[in-house]
Formats: structure tokens, sequence, C-alpha cells
């Protein structure tokens, strides 16, 4: 259910609520890094519409831990990406602590500088894993596939 706010009779809020689908609002994707770099590769790599089925994008740029904690929490992300290298809080950190305390967290992926710091990705309760440098390939279908399902188990990355 969305709400949509038509306008104002007299001095009265008009709302009406109708049913919407995955085309009728942008999905909401939250991109972490402290290196706008990183951030502006993610949203290029990932583009505003990267499936014909999916709804266009809205990107979040964050570049601090506590905004992507309220973020997270307002309820209104649909999926988190998060740089595990991102100083002085890392993805991994955030999102196992994410995961652990935020009411129906949307799905996570994490972005790793090494392959060696998968398991830490695992450890974070992270359902994508995406290694630097950011391959828009691989970063698109983990992406797709975690915004299309509705269950939240992890995905193995290719």
């Amino acid at each position: 259910m969305g709400e949509t706010c038509v306008g104002a009779v007299g001095m009265t809020n008009v709302t009406i609520v109708t049913e919407t689908n995955s085309q009728a609002h942008e999905l909401r994707v939250l991109v972490y890094s402290d290196d706008r770099r990183i951030r502006d590769a993610v949203m290029t790599g990932l583009g505003r519409r990267p499936a014909k089925d999916l709804a266009k994008i809205e990107f979040i740029q964050v570049a601090t831990e506590p905004v992507v904690k309220r973020e997270l929490k307002s309820g209104n992300i649909d999926l988190a990406i998060l740089d595990g290298e991102a100083a002085p809080a890392g993805g991994m950190g955030i999102a196992r602590n994410a995961k652990d305390e935020v009411f129906n967290c949307p799905p996570i992926i994490v972005l790793i500088q090494r392959s060696q710091d998968a398991w830490l990705a695992t450890w974070s309760k992270a359902e994508g894993v995406v290694p630097m440098p950011i391959d828009p390939v691989v970063l698109t279908d983990v992406a797709t596939t975690l915004l299309r399902r509705t269950d939240k188990t992890a995905i193995t990355v290719k």
C-alpha cells in the first residue's frame, strides 16, 4: 500500500491510499562509503534501471555511520550497499549491527577489497558480497537478485 497526497481542500490535506507495485515507486538503494569515488562507482555500475522488471532506483548516498543507521531504521530502504573498507566504521561491522538491531532490515551487499575477507562478509550477515574493483555485471546481478527476493537468505557470489 502506498500513500499519495493529492492536494488540499480548504485547509485540510487529502490523502488517498492506493495499491502500488514495483513499477509505481522508485526503489531506494543506500550506498555507504567514506570515499565518494566508490559511491560513484556503485551508482554508475548499477545504473538507475538495472532490470526491466524492477522500478527505477533512487540512490541515497551516505558517508557516515550514524546516517546509515538512521536510514536503515526508517524502514524506507530497499537495499543497502556498504563499503567494507570504509573508515572509521566499516561496512561489515555496520551490516552485522543492522542485522542484529534493525527490525525488518533490508538486504545488504558488502563490498570487499580482498577475496580473503569473504568470510568476514559472511560473519556480517550480509546477503550479498561483491569484490572491488566493482564489476558492473556482478554488482547488477547480485543487487537485482536481492531486490527481487522476498526471503532473507544469503546468495553466493559468482
